[in-house]
């Protein structure tokens, strides 16, 4: 079975209950196995079985409830424009209707009596309905036909009841007269209500553009357009068209466009952006370089390795999107009961209207019309739908911003209960890549050793003879190595002025005859217990020098466990090293508890071990082997360097593959959740005070009845603070 998913911009939706519309006509869907619908950024992220549907069908169902999938592949670029003409579009709505809400509301407060004011508030109030607000209207009667009801519908009723009941009275101001009853218009209640709820949506649509200002950043990155070598010529081509195998050529001061390698030229490329390092790295013939990352000083000739979508800005750029347009569990809460919101609240206003018709109060039906009108109002749910999705938004673009890459809002909202963190060794605490960490020379070495033994390492092919080559690089020289041999699994020998020097393991060394040294060997004893790697350089039958390799412990570590210690959070080192490199490394970061010699298989049932401790388990790999674990974990971590399929697994990126970026992703899950909460508490208050007030329930004892054009300030306020309070996350 083939399955596509897919992330589809979605047009037409005002609130959060468009959305729970949406999505509900996706799920049902014949051959859709999930939809996700963010009325945040405007996106449904769908899974469905080609087999059974296709992207034009599923438009047409999102079509019949009345919104539009936009299902042409757009380019990034293109859907930021789209949301910036709407946010445009809507601003000028708001400002025209403002422009003709403010005499209207002057007049219906302080110049009732003026002549002919009815007709002129009638005049004014009829183009803010039926052309400013017309989607309110629209959408409601497109909601209606399908037997389903959201915002649009609160406003269009609350609006198109006030202005139909003044525009009676306006034209047939005698039929109330008759009854003894002044015929009262609200024009400025239905115009200033409709202002509000636009100038609320503007302001959230303004906000919503600029919480994608990480990832308009990280795209910018990105070069549009490449110089293409082929031979000696050279040619532009957009970055789009270049594929794997190309040779490109970069200039100094240009961002480098896509992964590959360095063919020719020498330069130091800015890698910041990916590592926060500031200090620019050499690259020469053979080294690596990103999309994204500045070449300073140097023309350098690169081989495409990666396409512009597969490359590792482009994979961080499309988490970022995913994490956006996901769904935090307090949020699928949210959902239900806005789907349950506005039929209860519509069964509230109609009641409210029917115990004041029928209380007998002075003009009960007008106060039980008015009452209605504004239950309907004030009870617009746009907080309770932006509580949880803005305050997401914003957190995977500080995440982003901080090198942080949040796959889903699962995992931001998990990491505040996290109690447990396991650690992968290699590549996770250490750097992953072995280097000369400490040289031990005999009474037999000089100092034109250290070239000699580079000039042989040149030639080997062995796994750590670029390690030791790094480690003698400024000793190198010319240096003409004379019948050179690999004995493969021992060493290697070369000869040099006449002298036999040999390189590799003391057990072949010995079995060549060279003299063991009791001196050398009581220095080496304790690199031994850490299980570090010690390969050995004789000459002739001497030996010169014993060298010490491992994996160094990046700088951060122990800086990092020290923090999440301090956290009350339990440290575990898991690793498939042996346990006297693990122990070691252990306590030299200060991990308490260790696991070596681990299969992977068993870092996934020691994660599940310490679950049925009831622990919430974080896991933090780099490797394949890691995968299983990372899968299982309650908060799976992956370092930035590592395989794909580690990154894949996680729920979250350490773009710099930096510990010491974990105390700030637990720091942002609880502030994230933090602002989640304080923004569901508002929205449920708000609406919990405000509909019995909007209902009446002060008259009887205050003689206070709610006015809808405040009910109407009141709502488009509670959105905009919560927007405002999820901000704060940036």
């Amino acid at each position: 079975m083939a399955t596509i998913k897919k992330e589809i911009p979605v047009i037409g939706m005002s609130c959060a209950a468009c959305a729970i519309t949406v999505e509900k006509s996706l799920a049902k869907h014949p051959g859709v196995k999930s939809a996700a619908v963010n009325y945040a950024n405007h996106a449904a992220w769908v899974e469905w079985d080609e087999k059974e549907t296709n992207l034009p069908q599923l438009q047409e169902a999102v079509q019949h409830a009345g919104y539009e999938l936009l299902i042409a592949d757009l380019e990034a670029e293109d859907l930021e424009s789209i949301q910036t003409q709407a946010y445009l579009a809507l601003k000028k709505k708001t400002m025209l209707a403002g422009l003709l809400a403010l005499p209207v509301f002057l007049i219906g407060m302080f110049a009732m009596h003026m002549p002919y004011a009815n007709w002129i508030m009638w005049a004014l109030t009829t183009p803010i309905l039926l052309v400013f607000g017309r989607q309110f209207f629209v959408q409601a009667w497109k909601l209606a036909k399908v037997r389903q009801a959201n915002m649009d519908t609160l406003v269009a009723l609350s609006t198109g009841i006030a202005y139909l009941y003044s525009s009676f009275n306006t034209f047939f101001p005698k039929y109330l007269l008759g009854k003894g009853i002044e015929p009262h218009v609200y024009f400025e209640a239905a115009a200033v209500i409709l202002f509000f709820i636009l100038l609320g949506k503007t302001l959230e649509s303004q906000a919503k553009v600029g919480t994608g200002a990480a990832l308009k950043k990280l795209m910018g990155l990105q070069p549009d357009e490449v110089s293409v070598l082929d031979g000696t010529n050279e040619t532009i081509k957009k970055t789009k068209q270049v594929k794997a195998g190309n040779t490109i050529l970069v200039r100094p001061g240009q961002r480098i466009p896509l992964d590959g390698i360095v063919l020719e030229g020498n330069s130091y490329v800015d890698e910041s952006m990916l590592s926060g390092e500031p200090i620019p790295l050499a690259k020469a013939k053979g080294d690596p370089v990103f999309a994204g990352t500045l070449n300073q000083n140097g023309s350098i000739a690169i081989r495409v390795e990666k396409s512009s979508q597969q490359t590792l800005l482009s994979n961080i750029i499309r988490r970022v999107k995913q994490a956006q347009g996901s769904k935090a569990p307090v949020q699928q809460l949210v959902d239900k009961i806005a789907s349950v919101f506005v039929p209860t609240v519509l069964v509230i206003g109609v009641l409210t209207l029917l115990i004041w018709g029928l209380s007998g109060t002075e003009e009960a039906w007008l106060r039980g019309m008015l009452a209605f009108v504004t239950v309907l109002v004030i009870a617009c749910p746009c907080a309770l739908g932006l509580a949880t999705p803005t305050a997401i938004m914003a957190a995977m673009g500080k995440g982003a911003q901080m090198g942080i890459l949040i796959k889903d809002a699962e995992s931001l909202e998990k990491g505040r209960k996290i109690d447990t963190l396991v650690l992968d060794k290699t590549g996770t605490v250490t750097e992953g890549k072995p280097s000369v960490t400490q040289l031990f020379p005999t009474a037999h070495w000089n100092s034109g050793h250290a070239q000699i033994i580079h000039a042989l390492e040149q030639k080997s092919e062995h796994p750590l003879a670029k390690a030791i080559q790094t480690y003698f690089q400024n000793e190198a020289g010319p240096v003409e190595v004379q019948d050179f041999h690999v004995r493969v699994g021992k060493g290697i020998s070369g000869k040099i002025a006449e002298k036999t020097y040999r390189v590799g393991n003391l057990a072949w060394l010995m079995g060549e005859k060279v003299n063991p040294n009791l001196s050398l060997s009581t220095k080496t004893e304790h690199a031994l217990e850490q299980g570090a790697i010690l390969v050995y350089a004789a000459e002739n039958e001497e030996l010169i020098a014993a060298i010490q390799i491992a994996d160094p412990i990046k700088a951060g570590s122990m800086e990092a466990i020290a923090q999440v210690k301090a956290a009350g959070i339990e440290v575990h080192l898991l690793t498939g090293d042996q346990a006297k490199t693990a122990q070691w490394v252990a306590e030299q970061v200060g991990i308490p508890y260790v696991k070596a010699g681990t299969l992977p298989e068993q870092k996934a049932a020691y994660v599940q071990a310490l679950q049925t401790q009831g622990k919430k388990v974080a896991m933090v790999g780099d490797g394949i082997n890691d995968s299983e674990a990372l899968t299982l974990a309650d908060l799976s971590i992956a370092m930035g360097h590592g395989t794909d399929i580690a990154m894949d697994a996680a729920g979250v990126t350490l773009v710099r593959s930096d510990l010491r970026q974990i105390p700030a992703l637990l720091e942002l899950s609880k502030k994230t959740v933090s602002i989640i909460r304080q923004n569901l508490f508002w929205a449920f208050i708000y609406n919990l005070i405000g509909i019995p007030i909007a209902a009446g329930v002060l008259y009887p004892s205050f003689g206070f009845l709610l006015n809808p054009m405040i009910a109407g300030a009141a709502m488009a306020m509670s959105s905009v603070s919560v927007v405002g309070n999820s901000l704060r996350l940036r």
